[in-house]
């Protein structure tokens, strides 16, 4: 069984993904860290135990990674948005046995004292168009949760919106129960959460 592990807002920049998640949140971020198998870097938000949110962009002070990035971030372009949300499980293998072709093979990541194994496409794009979770494993009890600042931000819907919904229903069966996780259909993909805040509630697409 999985579990909802965190929420990923893509940027061209870093300094945009923050600024247009803090303007909407009312909140501050808080210090990630750099993904150097990837080429990239982040800033994140605590949205309870075990939950939160990282806005990510390509590191500029990076070298390439010598293949494409998670999120499909080498093809992203336009103004900051949710784009994927990745859940955690215990057996990252059963998980992908499980899991919809093109889910990705195990990578091992460490920052800091974060230790854990993360399934990435071979080119990038997680099935159902980014809507299918990116599958983790974290090694360790080390969570980048646990370690951030309380903000009184808490996650209360997330909205999966496919043209194959049904299909994308079918996927997640077994897999995943969570009552914040929503599929409706839609002419397009697109991903969006409520999150309440200290402000109130917001919404992040």
């Amino acid at each position: 069984m999985l579990s909802l592990d965190h929420l990923a807002i893509s940027a061209e920049t870093l300094e945009a993904g923050m600024a247009a998640v803090e303007e909407r949140l009312e909140v501050r971020l808080s210090p990630g860290g750099r993904h150097a198998a990837m080429g990239t870097h982040n800033r994140l938000l605590r949205l309870g135990p075990g939950l939160y949110l990282e806005v990510i962009a390509i590191d500029p002070a990076a070298p390439a990674p010598g293949r494409p990035r998670w999120f499909d971030l080498d093809r992203f372009a336009g103004p900051p948005r949710l784009t994927n949300w990745i859940a955690r499980c215990d057996d990252l293998d059963a998980a992908l046995a499980r899991a919809p072709s093109g889910s990705g093979r195990p990578i091992e990541l460490a920052r800091g004292d974060l230790r854990w194994r993360m399934a990435v496409p071979e080119d990038g794009r997680l099935p159902f168009d980014g809507l299918f979770p990116a599958l983790i494993d974290w090694q360790g009890a080390a969570h980048p949760a646990g370690l951030l600042p309380e903000t009184g931000c808490r996650l209360a819907a997330l909205e999966l919106h496919h043209p194959r919904a049904d299909d994308l229903r079918l996927a997640l069966r077994g897999l995943i129960d969570d009552p914040r996780i929503a599929l409706h259909q839609a002419p397009a993909p697109a991903l969006r959460a409520l999150i309440d805040t200290p402000s109130g509630r917001r919404a992040l697409e």
